[in-house]
């Protein structure tokens, strides 16, 4: 048996919300078996963002949750074909930020942000993406082992997250995280929250002023 892969077109999904043209980009990404919906909904409820042009992309690889055909949620990738579907990705989400900026004439400042699985696509778009990008919010995911320290440095400053009973996201991926981020020359921010595997209200308080900071910024 020969296994083969073959590129073909497909569309995807995405959500947006603009207060007016010129303002700046929020991009966030979605968590394993979540649609974007969740992903704009936790965007939206955090304070000032109502100043931002608001996006949440789903990932590509949609499916029904559970036996339901009455919730559609999706997924980054899998560890199958796993270079293709990370190129795949990069030019997918890319592809999107530049729609966006086109259509709204967007600021220059754009920040992402990622829950989980959609961790590894905020650190993987804001370090390939053509636009400088002013941060990261990651919580409960970790880097992507194939960015090396030259692609992390494209990035100033990171909000780590992390709830203090989450078993997925340990405090010893933290800490690697944090080196790898340090020693590109990143400045790094971590929140420890109590809580599990979860977007909380503290941690939408300092996604609230990291934003502040990174608007003041531009």
């Amino acid at each position: 048996m020969l296994e083969r892969s073959i590129e073909t077109k497909i569309h995807g999904r995405y959500l947006v919300e603009a207060p007016r043209p010129g303002a700046p980009m929020f991009v966030g990404f979605h968590g394993y078996a979540e649609p974007a919906d969740v992903e704009f909904d936790r965007l939206r409820g955090i304070g000032g963002a109502d100043q931002w042009i608001v996006v949440a992309i789903q990932g590509l690889h949609r499916f029904y949750r559970g036996r339901s055909h009455d919730v559609v949620v999706a997924s980054w990738m899998t560890i199958q074909n796993r270079d293709l579907a990370i190129a795949d990705n990069i030019s997918y989400t890319s592809a999107v930020v530049e729609s966006v900026a086109k259509e709204w004439a967007a600021a220059q400042t754009v920040v992402m942000s990622g829950f989980s699985q959609g961790v590894a696509m905020a650190y993987r778009c804001a370090t390939h993406l053509a636009r400088p990008v002013q941060g990261v919010i990651a919580l409960g995911g970790d880097i992507p082992p194939e960015l090396d320290t030259a692609r992390l440095s494209r990035i100033p400053f990171v909000l780590l997250g992390r709830g203090i009973r989450d078993e997925w996201y340990t405090p010893d991926k933290l800490a690697r995280d944090e080196e790898r981020l340090r020693l590109a020359g990143v400045n790094v921010e971590i929140v420890l929250f109590d809580g599990g595997h979860e977007w909380s209200a503290e941690f939408a308080d300092a996604v609230s002023r990291f934003l502040a900071g990174r608007k003041s910024a531009r």
